[in-house]
């Protein structure tokens, strides 16, 4: 199956503009605009084999009844109709496309992110566009009660989900974690799907995210499931998330726990014996299995304890005999982990604090979301300059555009002696940063950008003062 493996997409270079435009159409952009630097006007066509496959999604209306092949196939043609830099970012829909006006909501280039060297933006002829098509569920999480009516044992939802729409983008993290998760799991269904004999290659498909609280593990496993669930709907007509309360393994159902294991794995199986059903296995916190079995190790517990861990680890070995299923996992205490879990996962990634550039796009998303609403406004009725990207900030820092006093640069700067001073604040921390900072803003209701910038950074090292104690 070659379909999985296309969601290898590329790291992007980060255009110079890029803060502010992401795709540009040849209809907007003269000719020269699109490939105006010496280096980039000296690449010759790719041949075919070597051009880099680019993910391309394109959301449906929800009242959209067209076929997904058609409307495929009009974006592929209006892809090779309008030229191209590929960055991340919407792609304007032609407004001479009537079948695309009444049936797409957006057109979006994604994970170009780790194609960015040397500052050289993907061009068309380097590029294979592999269209996505898909539409939102709308129905919202479903609950599977207790017996009692009174606990989820889990939540389930069909994907891809309105709930979790633009969480991807959201999230920052170092380059390449999302990548490597994208990869792992086209090569972890693909083996499956292939027949490999996993008594020579041996692979789980698990993923246990670790790490301290706030740094979006949970929010990271619901949003690869939603990534996969669109990269792979041509493959899988349905997809379906599964999120288990761990700690109601152990707590409310504790002396009854193994009956809630089986009725959970139970479900899952219903699930997955359906060949066109990709299941997603979402287990938060995963360490409580652990606690709860070192703790009937130690004899402060019921074996009954102990005895749900081992039928739960049980369960989840049986769950390799289906090539559809993938478990995602998260812990904030790495050394509590059960060393029997940690040797069944195949990927453990670490999510830490966000780093410089990290905290930097964080802030400067938020700032972005309040210019586009109106709470914050540029001063004296001006135009609104872009908030500079990382990198664009990093190459214009000392020009002397700097030292214009509301300028893109100047502001952007601002945002960075505000994330410089965030280190260690978690992203959980960094997103309520720009709403404390409003609150503490003099005049709330007439906020500019320039006077805001300072009191984030007063904000951010308030923030930090009372987190040290």
């Amino acid at each position: 199956m070659s379909a999985p493996m296309e969601i290898s997409f590329s790291p992007r270079p980060p255009s110079p503009d890029s803060a502010c435009t992401t795709a540009t159409p040849t209809s907007a952009v003269p000719a020269a605009a699109v490939s105006s630097s010496p280096q980039q006007a000296a690449v010759a066509p790719s041949p075919a084999d070597d051009k880099v496959l680019v993910s391309v999604e394109v959301l449906l209306y929800a009242t959209s009844a067209a076929r997904h092949e058609d409307v495929q196939a009009a974006v592929e043609r209006m892809l090779e109709d309008r030229s191209l830099s590929y960055v991340d970012g919407p792609v304007p829909i032609p407004a001479d496309d009537p079948f695309l006006l009444e049936n797409v909501k957006r057109i979006q280039i994604c994970d170009t992110d780790e194609w960015v060297e040397n500052h050289k933006v993907l061009l068309f002829w380097q590029v294979k566009p592999v269209v996505h098509v898909f539409q939102l569920s709308e129905e919202g999480p479903g609950e599977e009660p207790s017996e009692d009516d009174t606990l989820s044992s889990f939540n389930e939802w069909a994907l891809p989900a309105r709930e979790f729409d633009g969480l991807w983008e959201s999230l920052l993290y170092e380059v390449g974690l999302k990548q490597r998760l994208l990869r792992y799991a086209a090569s972890a269904l693909l083996f499956t799907e292939r027949g490999v004999d996993p008594c020579l290659v041996s692979w789980n498909r698990i993923i246990l995210l670790h790490g301290p609280p706030g740094t979006g593990k949970t929010s990271l496993c619901k949003a690869l499931a939603q990534k996969l669930s669109i990269c792979f709907k041509s493959r899988y007509s349905m997809c379906q998330l599964i999120e288990v309360n761990a700690h109601s393994l152990f707590s409310k159902w504790f002396s009854e726990s193994g009956k809630l294991v089986a009725k959970l794995f139970q479900k899952i199986h219903e699930m997955v014996e359906e060949e066109s059903n990709l299941v997603f296995v979402l287990i938060d916190e995963v360490e409580s299995l652990a606690a709860a079995r070192q703790a009937a190790i130690s004899g402060s517990e019921p074996s009954d304890s102990i005895r749900v861990v081992n039928a739960l680890l049980t369960q989840m070995d049986k769950l390799k005999s289906w090539p559809n299923v993938i478990i995602l996992t998260t812990s904030n205490i790495t050394t509590a982990i059960d060393i029997a879990f940690v040797d069944r996962a195949d990927i453990k990634a670490y999510v830490g604090p966000p780093t410089l550039q990290a905290r930097y796009e964080i802030l400067r998303s938020c700032i972005q979301e309040l210019l586009r609403v109106g709470i914050l406004t540029y001063p004296q009725g001006g135009s609104l300059p872009c908030i500079l990207n990382y990198l664009t900030l990093k190459e214009r820092k000392h020009s002397p555009e700097a030292a214009e006093p509301h300028g893109a640069v100047h502001l952007s700067s601002l945002l960075y002696e505000a994330a410089e001073l965030c280190e260690g604040l978690s992203g959980r921390s960094l997103r309520k940063l720009p709403f404390l900072a409003h609150a503490s803003a003099a005049n709330p209701s007439s906020c500019d950008a320039s006077a805001f910038m300072h009191t984030l950074i007063q904000t951010a090292r308030r923030e930090i003062s009372e987190s040290c104690g």
